[in-house]
């Protein structure tokens, strides 16, 4: 892979998605990104393409099937090399929820002793999480199976490394649920340390990776996870839910799909119909990846050129929104979730304050920025931080598309409604 030698042509990026033109769009800052981001023009095409001529049912043996089928089969092809996987090992479902929900039926069976899986053990949750990676893991009590919780430090909302050791040092432990990074708190997890420490214990991993994949899609194979999930609807495609399973751990679970379709995996844990015309707009977050890569002089095979491009979309959140968090960390009535440092965290920013958040976030409306405020599905970690539930926090959320001079409205209009 070449190295990019320029920085991220913003123009460029911008050009690629219709929401920056849009009349109804545009006439706000967004920093809503973190509940959704825009769609790229390549998705928003794929998806009017295929309800204009390809919606009907796909694979059958007619021109419109045909292509139906060969595009949702090119979204799972693309996305797998870029992240390193298989193509098998990418499943699609209605949201991240309702995977994660139903991984979690297929681990019930597979430690409550399931015939032939498994002889039981323990999991660990974290509260640094999403409700959608916690809720579903600690409901597993309910069936006998033990749950230990990886508790956050109180003080900086971080998960140390050495309390997981010790939660798996008794070897008990057969799978550790954990987030990429939090919604809320926004420190990146190192889940290649993490997901080392698992397997030598002899545990699985399920990483979320819902408030970290449109920073960047990741490179699963490298982190080596058993299980990625995140969502189209915030990395510049439609509203579907993606799940990277790697093939050891997804044909070892017990299978939730109608079982004529076990045999194949990224349909063995998909009990719902998928949403043909979703899957095949997928593609077209490929065709962003390989845009930017393209005029930014990124080579090498699609797993190449995505970390090039992950990397350049770093290095501009990073830039763009340190001043965000330099300007909200010397303020004394504002408390600064997750760390200071740019660098460290995703572009996720929210802060607690001396009085209930959401009204300060309509203010904000009022004043040209679109963001929001409220608990965010994060209710164990703000409560773990001590916040009041009732007052929520205020969240402003950036991509790599968000630029230096929409962070500085946001700065002028803070000064304005705090």
């Amino acid at each position: 892979m070449e190295e990019p030698q320029v920085a991220l042509d913003l123009d460029f990026v911008r050009s690629q998605f219709p929401a920056f033109q849009s009349p109804v769009l545009s006439s706000h800052a967004f920093f809503e990104n973190a509940g959704g981001s825009y769609p790229c023009v390549q998705v928003v095409d794929r998806l009017t393409r295929f309800y204009r001529d390809r919606k009907v049912q796909p694979y059958g043996p007619y021109p419109g099937a045909q292509a139906g089928g060969a595009e949702m089969d090119e979204a799972r092809t693309r996305l797998a090399a870029m992240m390193g996987v298989a193509r098998q090992e990418v499943s699609f479902g209605p949201s991240t929820s309702a995977n994660t929900y139903v991984l979690a039926q297929a681990v019930r069976t597979w430690l409550a002793g399931g015939p032939g899986k498994s002889s039981g053990g323990a999991v660990v949750v974290t509260n640094q999480d999403h409700e959608a990676n916690s809720g579903v893991w600690r409901r597993l009590a309910d069936e006998g199976i033990e749950v230990r919780e990886w508790k956050l430090d109180r003080a900086t909302g971080s998960l140390d490394l050495e309390t997981l050791d010790s939660l798996l040092a008794d070897g008990k432990v057969k799978l550790v649920c954990f987030p990429h990074c939090s919604n809320v708190i926004a420190e990146i997890n190192d889940v290649t340390a993490i997901c080392a420490m698992a397997k030598a214990a002899g545990a699985r991993t399920v990483v979320d990776g819902v408030s970290y994949a449109p920073h960047g899609f990741p490179d699963v194979a490298a982190l080596g996870c058993d299980v990625y999930l995140f969502s189209a609807y915030k990395t510049f495609g439609p509203h579907q839910g993606i799940m990277v399973l790697r093939e050891g751990f997804g044909m070892e679970l017990p299978g939730q799909a109608h079982f004529f379709n076990h045999g194949v995996l990224y349909k063995r844990h998909t009990p719902a119909g998928p949403d043909h015309a979703q899957i095949a707009a997928c593609a077209g977050m490929a065709d962003y990846i390989d845009a930017l890569a393209a005029r930014h002089g990124i080579t090498g095979d699609p797993a190449a050129r995505n970390r090039g491009v992950h990397d350049l979309m770093r290095a501009q959140e990073v830039a763009v929104i340190q001043p965000l968090l330099d300007y909200l960390g010397q303020r004394n009535d504002v408390r600064l979730l997750g760390p200071r440092d740019a660098g460290r965290r995703a572009p996720t920013v929210a802060v607690e304050l001396d009085r209930v958040a959401e009204p300060v976030s309509e203010e904000l409306g009022r004043n040209g920025i679109a963001c929001w405020a409220g608990d965010f599905y994060a209710v164990r970690p703000l409560e773990a931080l001590g916040i009041d539930l009732e007052k929520g926090v205020l969240r402003m959320s950036a991509v790599h598309y968000t630029s230096a001079e929409e962070v500085a409205r946001l700065i002028a209009a803070l000064d304005l409604v705090l």
